[in-house]
């Protein structure tokens, strides 16, 4: 695919990437933004920073083409030309397509943004900035899906953003390996992560959260995920106003506002 006329923004991530690393994400994309995609007059989505290899962004195309629609196309951005040219392997056009590009998206202008683990190497105050430049890009009503998780994708967190700014953040946790809630603090986005200290609502949240899973371990002998559902109703009935319900919890997530 021809490389944009204009110089990428940003800088060159460490790369690192893992076959499903990005599945809890990319199945609360399909959940959440589903509608929003099948609604566009153009389903382009954009992989921003997919690493040294094109898996990921090859499982995104694979999950909104089965179940989003057949004929959404995905294209992998990376700023670095030779991780651009390995991924021309697995290229599969027009529905899967990689060039150079950065924050400004290659000049493109898709209904849907993926950017994960690439704000994490920033300063927190290039955050709002880089947030900006992506979604003045985006198609009108498009939304820009931008957070974190560790290696093999088993602790996340992820903001759904849009043109006026956060909407909401979801946590999300393989349960077969959660030790405690208190790990998705390692996770959090790069505008949170750095705020979780006594005094600030993430501390609050990932406190009532792992409170919560502390007085659910009567449950625990009917499995992490019946801990975890028993868990996050306490989190709702003590007044924490959660976006979602039982159907996502049981996937090991919970959806907040981002004004909370």
């Amino acid at each position: 695919m021809a490389e944009s006329a204009q110089r990428p923004l940003g800088v060159v991530t460490r790369g690192t990437t893992n076959p499903n690393r990005l599945r809890r994400v990319d199945n609360w994309i399909v959940e959440t933004c589903g509608d929003a995609l099948r609604a566009a007059a153009d389903p382009l989505v954009v992989d921003l920073g997919y690493g040294a290899t094109p898996v990921t962004a090859v499982e995104l195309r694979a999950r909104l083409a089965a179940r989003v629609r057949s004929d959404a196309r995905v294209v992998g951005l990376e700023i670095d030309p030779v991780r651009v040219a390995a991924a021309e392997l697995a290229a599969d056009p027009p529905w899967l397509t990689f060039t150079r590009g950065g924050f400004e998206l290659a000049g493109l202008r898709p209904a849907l943004v993926r950017a994960f683990n690439v704000l994490r190497q920033y300063d927190e105050g290039e955050v709002a900035d880089a947030w900006r430049i992506m979604t003045a890009r985006l198609a009108p009503g498009g939304l820009l899906v931008e957070g974190t998780c560790d290696e093999l994708g088993r602790l996340g967190g992820w903001l759904l953003i849009d043109a006026a700014g956060p909407r909401s953040l979801t946590l999300a946790a393989r349960l077969s390996t959660l030790e405690s809630p208190a790990q998705l603090a390692e996770r959090l986005p790069k505008a949170l992560i750095h705020h979780n200290v006594p005094g600030e609502r993430i501390h609050g949240l990932i406190q009532a959260l792992d409170d919560a899973w502390r007085a659910a371990a009567g449950y625990a002998p009917f499995g992490p995920r019946q801990r975890w559902l028993h868990t996050v109703a306490a989190l709702r009935e003590a007044g924490w106003p959660l976006l979602d319900g039982p159907r996502r919890w049981r996937h090991g997530e919970l959806t907040l506002p981002w004004p909370t």
